[in-house]
This record gives C-alpha cells, structure tokens and sequence, in this order.
C-alpha cells in the first residue's frame, strides 16, 4: 500500500462497525464501511444497558454524552409472580435503546463514506493489503479489514467455517411498550427501576428506554422488556421460526412473520406466569419478537491483514448486557493497538487479538453461568445445582446485567 493515510474497510454498519469506523477515522485513516442492507438501521433492536466502557467509545467518537442518551433508573425490583414486591437493591444505571446509540454513531461518520446495499462476497489477505469483493462486481482493497458483519459473518465462515452459533437452549421475547399505554400502577411500580420477575424456569426483566424519536421526555418513552423461555431445539423452536407461510426462518424470523398464534399463545403465558405488572407490558407491546439465544465463541480473531470485531469474534449471552459495551471495547483496543504499532498493521493486530481474546472468552462464560438455569431446563445434565444459585431474585438484582465494573 502507499505511503499515505492508512486506509480502511469496515464490513457491518450496525454498532460494532461504526464504533471501528468512527475511531478509525478519527485516528487518521482512510475508512469505508460497507452494509449489505440497502436502509438505514435504526429501526432495529430495542434496550441496551450502558457501561462506563461504552460511554467512554462514545466520546471518544464525537457523541456528546448528556440526558438525551438514556434513562436513568433509580434501583432494581423484583416481583413475585403475584404482583409483590420480594427484593430491591439500589443501583443507578442509565439505559438506552439500540435506535438512539445507531443514531448517535451514524450521525458522526460521514455519509459519503457509508456505502449500504453492498453485500459482501469474498475476501482475500495479502502481505500487504486486503481485498473485498461485493456482490454487485466491485471490489476495494485496503490496509486492514474489519469484520462487524455480526453472527453470521461471512469474513469469519472464510477462516473459521467450523465456528458457528451453538443454540444454548432458550429463547428471548423482546419488546417495547408505550409509556402513555401503561396503567398508573403498573408505571408506579417499575418504570424508573430497572425490573425482574422469576417464574419458574421463566426469567423476565425491563427498564425504560428512550421511546419513538429518541425520546426521553417522560411520558413519550417505552418500556423494554426481555423475557428469557426455554424451548427446545427439536420440538419448539422449528415451529415457532416458521412463518404463515409454512416458510422455515433457521433460527430467527423476522418480527413481522412471527405467526399470530404463536404471539397469543405468548401473550397467555404471560398472564398465567408472570407478575401481573410485566403481562401488562408484553400486552402493550405491539410488536413483540424473539431471539434465539446463542454463543459464538472464535479460538482467534486476526488472518492476515483481517480482524473481526463484536459479534464476528464473540457472542455472549444477554445477561451480562454488555454486548454493545463488549464492541465497543473491541473498537478502542484495536485502535489503539494499531496507533502503538504504527504501519506494522500485523503487530498492531496481534496485540489486538492478544487483548481482546481472554477477555472475551471471560465474557462468554460468565454469561453462560447467568443462563445455565434456563438452558438445564432442556439439557438437565449442565450444572443444574449450580445453575439454581443464580437463578433467583436476590441473585439477579446483583447479577444481571451489572455495571462491568462491579464484576470481581
């Protein structure tokens, strides 16, 4: 490669891949990302729990931290299944939603440099460049690769085909509720905490994010939930991702062609298994959609000139909700690795991997040890006496999704 800016391909526009551009940018390269969807993703996702690290990506991009970002609740509740009160625990946190941060990076990162519709093909390391082919013909070559192309990546099938999604058993209903659509108690009760309610084999939780807009004027926010359920592979969880149309969706579907009836039977678990407050939230919801949970765990991160980045590399369970957070950290170690290197992009990278491996690998199985009570529930042989000291209300106030820093 020339003597100039050192230049950069970023595959994935979703947050990983903007948190990379943004600080690639801002640290002198020459950087384009490529997504393959042809539209603007904000429309996507739904609550994220924020971390010192993400605030810290944040700024470090050009975002200005302030009110707008989140909502800050006051502590944590758990309620029984009867609607009382059984635990509470001080602890502020600021939550946000996957909208407002896609916002805030897509607003930083110029938009001639953000290429969408452009699906990646192929691509090839070389000693010194790394070439990308798309789908449409082109191509583009750089210094470096970074792969945030998500769970399914492409750039990690090319060196790792035999890394793939491992389903860990269970399932996460997800969804937003209107502020204005809950009842004055129901609001009373939860909405500036952050809430849980165990059930069982059932795991639901929620807090309050920005609502349509970005909104955190109280009054016009959403309530998100995550509902944890276990489904077995075989028996379940084809059904379920199998549209109207008779059409299997391997391990996820889109929310729109979720069948109607697998929404009510839902929605009627709700009502029989969880506290009253949280099957007033998930019947306000208008939208709701699930996620297969999975862990995706690459013994290696670095090929050559490539490096993959978030959910590429590593995929921990949500109970950490520290996915974002986790990107993000991906996003300022590499950075910072390859400024300490300088145009020895391979020792920048290995310094990279050398970091960011353990610490992942740490992630990942804290979150499994949060999940492994949902997941003995379908495999009973994993840990189930283990599983049961976390799956408790007293364990989740002070487990679940905690602030990093928190963690021993």
């Amino acid at each position: 490669m020339s003597a100039g800016p050192r230049t950069a391909i970023v595959v994935g526009g979703s947050l990983g891949g903007l948190f990379a551009a943004n600080l690639l940018l801002r640290a002198g390269w020459d950087v384009h990302v490529y997504e393959r969807a042809g539209e603007p993703l904000s429309g996507r996702g739904a609550g994220i729990v924020t971390h010192d690290s993400l605030f810290r990506a944040l700024e470090r991009c050009g975002v200005a931290i302030d009110a707008s970002l989140g909502c800050e609740v006051v502590g944590r509740i758990a309620l029984a299944p009867d609607g009382s009160v059984v635990e509470r625990l001080a602890l502020p946190q600021v939550l946000t939603a996957w909208g407002r941060l896609y916002h805030a990076l897509d607003s930083v990162f110029p938009t001639a440099r953000h290429h969408r519709g452009r699906t990646l093909a192929t691509v090839q390391s070389e000693d010194d460049r790394v070439i990308a082919r798309f789908s449409d013909g082109s191509a583009s070559e750089a210094d470096l690769l970074v792969a945030a192309d998500g769970i399914r990546s492409t750039v990690r099938a090319r060196w790792l085909p035999e890394v793939q999604p491992e389903y860990a058993g269970y399932v996460a209903w997800r969804g937003l509720a209107d502020e204005r659509d809950l009842s004055a108690p129901t609001h009373a009760t939860l909405f500036d905490r952050f809430g849980f309610c165990l059930s069982g084999a059932e795991h639901m939780l929620g807090y309050p994010v920005a609502g349509p807009g970005n909104s955190t004027t109280p009054g016009e926010r959403c309530y998100n939930f995550v509902w944890y359920r276990p489904v077995d592979e075989q028996r379940e969880l084809e059904s379920i991702c199998t549209d109207a149309t008779g059409r299997h969706h391997p391990m996820s579907i889109p929310p729109p062609l979720i069948r109607a009836e697998v929404i009510a039977r839902m929605r009627a678990d709700a009502r029989r298994l969880l506290a009253p407050q949280f099957a007033e939230i998930v019947e306000a919801t208008r939208q709701p959609f699930f996620q297969p949970i999975c862990d995706v765990q690459s013994p290696r991160t670095v090929f050559g000139r490539v490096a993959l980045l978030g959910d590429a590399a590593f995929v921990a369970r949500p109970h950490c909700g520290a996915g974002v957070a986790k990107a993000a950290e991906d996003a300022m170690a590499l950075v910072d690795a390859l400024a300490v290197a300088g145009r020895d992009v391979a020792r920048g990278l290995a310094a990279y991997q050398a970091l960011r491996v353990p610490a992942s690998v740490a992630l990942v199985e804290r979150a499994r040890t949060l999940g492994n009570a949902l997941e003995s529930v379908t495999r009973p042989h994993r840990r189930r006496a283990e599983a049961r000291l976390h799956h408790t209300p007293q364990a989740a106030l002070r487990e679940v999704a905690i602030p990093l820093s928190m963690i021993d």
